[in-house]
């Protein structure tokens, strides 16, 4: 099986990547598990800091075998003239390019946009940016944590009548990957189409402010500025988070009276069902304190586990809240897929949370992250058609390692 011939509805598509951190690879590792053939471009002078952190052997890095599986890796010196030019020619041979350098570092190295289209006129150009590229804060940069404050989320985020307490910080960089992985895919189905490549320009604060349309307008048409509210919910009541035996804690959600009668039978208080203070949402939304409590007490003598079973079975969503440690060992996540073996370079198999879909024809997904430079014969030879010996002097002149 050839890098370019996986299966999966990207399948032929090749993708190269100019990204750092983690929402960058992000797109390339979603597009690759679609099938696409993803080149990530590195260079010994401009190794990503998650190949480096905490770590002496570049290869074996946590945090970048996370997020970078299935791809392939080519070393080429984007700070020459000639990696540049064979950067270009790369190009020339691909589909999408994907960007999250920092603002104007792309221009700077002759690789904008219309230098791209130029080689590539159909090339489907994603670019990533804080504020995106153009705009007058376009010139900042930041990472996760930035982009969920800046968008609103994190003002969000708090117990009810306290001061925001923030958020994962990884959420806002998987969700701007995600939102710029729907870009590219748009963007490409419009080329199939018509023939015609684009330019798609994804701001990390707006994908995030997106998330909290309803917050946003309803200061726009209202002027009323969201609060924290803990685990409250417009639309459900009980909604929560609550203590049961041993230290460990259920998430219960209801959505509506059907199951906050399910509930109250399993609790066995069905006098619960028609009190005036919860027998219907509005109702439970204002005594949502009350409520809170009268849950939290039933809870606390329960096992966490086989109550969110039993509540699972009445109909009534519910889950046993969990660490890293649990969720690795969820059997649920592994007969689903969810985690996947996957072997790297050495023969070493490793464990990688796969696809988070099912498809009828979902690519395959077997390869470990890459070792700095380890596709370079094949990217620099069976692509760009360059000789043994003409490899090996662009090695020796710095150019490609």
């Amino acid at each position: 099986m050839t890098a370019r011939n996986r299966g999966g509805p990207l399948q032929g598509v090749r993708v190269v990547e100019l990204t750092k951190v983690w929402a960058g690879p992000c797109v390339g590792k979603l597009l690759a598990y679609l099938g696409a053939e993803v080149i990530r471009v590195e260079s010994e002078d401009s190794l990503d800091v998650t190949r480096t952190y905490g770590v002496a052997d570049i290869n074996n890095a946590p945090g970048f075998q996370s997020v970078n599986p299935q791809k392939l890796s080519v070393q080429i010196n984007m700070k020459t003239r000639e990696g540049v030019g064979l950067l270009l020619d790369l190009l020339g041979k691909s589909d999408i390019l994907v960007e999250n350098l920092r603002p104007g570092a792309v221009k700077r190295l002759g690789l904008g946009y219309d230098k791209v289209k130029a080689i590539k006129p159909d090339i489907v150009y994603v670019s990533m940016g804080m504020y995106g590229s153009e705009g007058p804060l376009s010139y900042q940069t930041g990472y996760a944590p930035c982009f969920a404050a800046l968008g609103g989320l994190s003002s969000l985020v708090g117990y009810e009548g306290g001061a925001p307490v923030g958020m994962n910080i990884r959420y806002a960089d998987s969700t701007f990957g995600a939102s710029a992985v729907y870009g590219a895919l748009v963007a490409l189905l419009h080329r199939r189409r018509t023939g015609t490549g684009q330019f798609v320009d994804v701001s990390a604060v707006e994908c995030m402010s997106s998330m909290i349309g309803d917050s946003l307008m309803d200061f726009a048409l209202n002027g009323a500025i969201a609060a924290c509210d803990g685990n409250r919910h417009a639309e459900m009541a009980p909604h929560g988070a609550y203590a049961c035996r041993n230290g460990e804690w259920v998430s219960i959600a209801v959505a509506s009276d059907d199951q906050w009668r399910a509930l109250v039978d399993a609790m066995g208080q069905p006098g619960l069902v028609d009190h005036p203070s919860f027998c219907s949402l509005a109702a439970r939304r204002t005594h949502g304190s009350e409520l809170d409590s009268l849950v939290a007490a039933w809870t606390a003598t329960r096992d966490a586990q086989e109550l969110a079973c039993d509540l699972q079975q009445r109909g009534i969503a519910a889950s046993r809240s969990q660490s890293s440690l649990d969720l690795v060992s969820d059997p649920h996540l592994w007969s689903r897929g969810f985690y996947q073996e996957v072997t790297d370079s050495a023969g070493q198999a490793k464990t990688t949370t796969g696809p988070s879909w099912k498809m009828s024809r979902a690519a395959k997904v077997s390869s470990g992250a890459p070792r700095l430079g380890e596709h370079n014969a094949y990217v620099l030879g069976d692509i760009l058609g360059l000789s043994a010996a003409e490899q090996r002097a662009l090695t020796a002149a710095g150019i490609t390692r």
